[in-house]
């Protein structure tokens, strides 16, 4: 089944054990791939970088551990582990995603 991105917003996400994560606020996209990335479930307006991360790391889920998409989206259980394995070691500066972007239905990108 093939859904545009914009079916995605407000979808209801759910675990494989049926555990409810969230709805879908924000879709983020790597330009340079050509792929969804994350989902975020709440806006990111926040006042420092560090709030920035921490809703980043808290707040998102991997597109790739999306198994099925209809009327909702369900995730598999370790989506939180893995947004912490993808996270650079300590000490390491992480690659910032130069042609990434942020698909918010009815607002201008951003």
């Amino acid at each position: 089944m093939t859904l545009k991105i914009s079916q995605l917003m407000g979808m209801d996400v759910y675990t494989d054990t049926a555990q409810y994560v969230g709805k879908v606020f924000d879709v983020i996209i790597d330009l340079q791939k050509g792929e969804v990335v994350r989902l975020t479930l709440e806006p990111i307006k926040v006042t420092s970088k560090e709030d920035a991360k921490r809703v980043f790391r808290e707040k998102t889920v991997l597109y790739k551990s999306v198994k099925a998409a209809g009327k909702i989206l369900i995730i598999s259980p370790s989506a939180a582990e893995e947004t912490a394995e993808e996270e650079a070691p300590a000490g390491e500066k992480p690659q910032a995603a130069p042609y990434s972007y942020r698909y918010r239905r009815g607002m201008a990108p951003i």
